[in-house]
C-alpha cells in the first residue's frame, strides 16, 4: 500500500468514529521518518482512544502494520505510528497547547475524506478552501 493510499485509510477510520479537525501534512521535507502526519481531534478520553484503536483496526485489516501506539492510558493525545504515516488523536486543550500544525505545517493535503469532514471542524479551527 502506497503513502496516499495508508493516509485515506487513517483518514477514513478516523472518519468514522467522528473524528473532529482532521489535517494531513506532508512532511516529506522535513523529515525522513514518515511522509504523512494525520492531526485529530476527539471529544473525551475515550473518544481520542477510539480514534486510535480505529485507525490501528484498520491498517492491521489492510495488511499493514502498526509500528506502535502511545498515550492510550490517559487518552489525552494518543499516538499511532504506521511507518510512513504517523496519526496523533489529541482533545483539544492539548491540541491547541502543543499546536502540532505549527511544527508539522506549510504544506497540508487535502484528501476526499476531508471534504465531508468540514461540517464537524471545531469552531474556532478554518475550513478548507
Amino acid at each position: 500500500m502506497n503513502t496516499a493510499e495508508l493516509t485515506q485509510l487513517i483518514v477514513n477510520a478516523l472518519d468514522d468514529v467522528k473524528a473532529k479537525d482532521v489535517k494531513v501534512f506532508n512532511t516529506e521535507a522535513l523529515t525522513d521518518q514518515f511522509e504523512r502526519v494525520v492531526i485529530a481531534s476527539g471529544t473525551s478520553n475515550r473518544q481520542t482512544r477510539a480514534l486510535a484503536y480505529s485507525v490501528s483496526a484498520a491498517v492491521k485489516a489492510a495488511g499493514e502494520t502498526v509500528i506502535g501506539m502511545e498515550g492510550q492510558d490517559t487518552g489525552e493525545w494518543v499516538l499511532v505510528d504506521c511507518g510512513s504515516v504517523v496519526c496523533h488523536c489529541l482533545q483539544p486543550a492539548v491540541r491547541d497547547y502543543y499546536n502540532l500544525e505549527e511544527i508539522w505545517g506549510g504544506k497540508e493535503v487535502f484528501l476526499e475524506a476531508r471534504e465531508k469532514l468540514d461540517d464537524r471542524l471545531m469552531p474556532h479551527r478554518q475550513k478548507a478552501e
